[in-house]
């Protein structure tokens, strides 16, 4: 069965080139109605123009589909609220966000401006807050939702130069991991995409270009279009580039209880088995942990 967004009202944020686009792009050949939004920036976040946005919005009106352009920037409360806004104003409600919008100052840690770590933070991580918050109460209230947060390999895994992007990248899984539990009573679906493709963001990466021309960014999209439909999962962190997709797990190991007299000693002496990932779980909450540590065992 084919799915649809037919009556779907969809945000797409950073949705003028690359991922977004082809994000919004596809949410648009399904029906849906969207929010082009894009500050029209350069890769480091400066500068900005709505043309990007309206490119898009007529791209999808060349479709045969319904769109309008957002030039505002996630990182301002107000921008972000306004995003909403607009989809508020012009159809009634919101069903789908895709926080796609990010920026990059990269540089080792050792030489990276405060300014610019807490800039790459602002935008995608508390960026991806402001848009998620002022469409949530339109969520609640009409008991759905859908909202895709985009992490990166960056931040479930490391990489040399990007502590600022990585360490935002993770908090957007942290983010998911307490909405997918507070939107559960709604049917509010909070998924993750980690995507590898060909961006402006990875242009001077120094990729191969026959590598290049696999990471299509549309060859994202599928996964995202389907973390945002009606029959979504929850909870879920998915990577994807060049047509490979995978189901990513934060797990814990199995533990050892060592009791209430632990030592140093005793932590070292145990530390293989402590590091044991053999019966490796994943945790659905937080509390989970606590049935670990005080269960039987």
């Amino acid at each position: 069965m084919a799915i649809s967004f037919k009556d779907r009202v969809v945000i797409v944020t950073g949705a003028g080139a690359g991922l977004g686009r082809c994000h919004a792009l596809e949410f648009a050949r399904r029906g849906a109605k969207v929010v082009v939004n894009d500050l029209g920036g350069k890769v480091d976040g400066s500068g900005g123009s709505s043309e990007a946005a309206m490119k898009v919005v007529e791209e999808i009106k060349q479709l045969g589909g319904e769109a309008i352009a957002n030039g505002a920037s996630v990182s301002d409360r107000a921008g972000a609220e306004s995003i909403v806004g607009d989809a508020i104003s012009k159809w009634g409600r919101v069903d789908v966000v895709v926080n796609n919008a990010g920026i990059l100052r990269d540089k080792s840690f050792a030489k990276v401006e405060l300014d610019d770590f807490e800039l790459v933070l602002k935008v995608h991580l508390l960026g991806s807050v402001y848009v998620t918050k002022a469409a949530w109460p339109h969520m609640l209230n009409q008991k759905y939702g859908r909202i895709v947060m985009t992490t990166s390999s960056s931040g479930l895994y490391g990489n040399f130069g990007q502590s600022n992007y990585g360490a935002a990248k993770l908090g957007l899984v942290g983010l998911m991991n307490t909405l997918k539990l507070e939107g559960q009573k709604s049917d509010i679906r909070v998924n993750t995409i980690a995507p590898v493709a060909a961006t402006r963001m990875t242009d001077n990466l120094g990729i191969p270009p026959e590598v290049m021309d696999q990471l299509k960014p549309e060859l994202i999209s599928p996964a995202v279009v389907y973390l945002a439909s009606q029959d979504a999962p929850t909870g879920c962190i998915i990577e994807a580039g060049a047509g490979y997709y995978a189901k990513v797990h934060i797990v814990e190991g199995k533990g050892v209880k060592l009791g209430q007299a632990a030592t140093v000693e005793d932590f070292a002496n145990n530390f293989d088995k402590i590091s044991d990932m053999s019966e490796a779980k994943p945790n659905g909450s937080g509390p989970e942990v606590f049935g670990k540590i005080f269960g039987p065992g």
